[in-house]
């Protein structure tokens, strides 16, 4: 596993942490606007995660498709996925 998806695991179970002590405050009954900020932090963190994963596959996956001369298709996959995260 090359550094970019153990930085993108160690993001993740931070993200995991966040998001089960968010349903514990939730459990009990904190007061709402924490518990939303915890929400908007966990959501923050899951982004990260995900600019992690792409960038080590565009440094990766893609690179290699490029040098094989069959990039298109690879690029086409992460501009897929930057659609779908604008378009929130």
């Amino acid at each position: 596993m090359n550094n970019g998806k153990i930085e993108a695991m160690k993001t993740l179970k931070i993200a995991k942490g966040q998001i089960e002590g968010t349903i514990k405050m939730i459990e009990d009954e904190r007061y709402c606007v924490d518990v939303s900020n915890q929400i908007i932090a966990a959501q923050s963190l899951l982004k990260k995660a995900n600019i992690q994963i792409l960038r080590q596959h565009m440094q990766h996956c893609v690179t290699e498709a490029f040098n094989e001369g069959d990039g298109k298709e690879k690029l086409d996959e992460v501009m897929m996925i930057l659609s779908k995260l604008i378009d929130k």
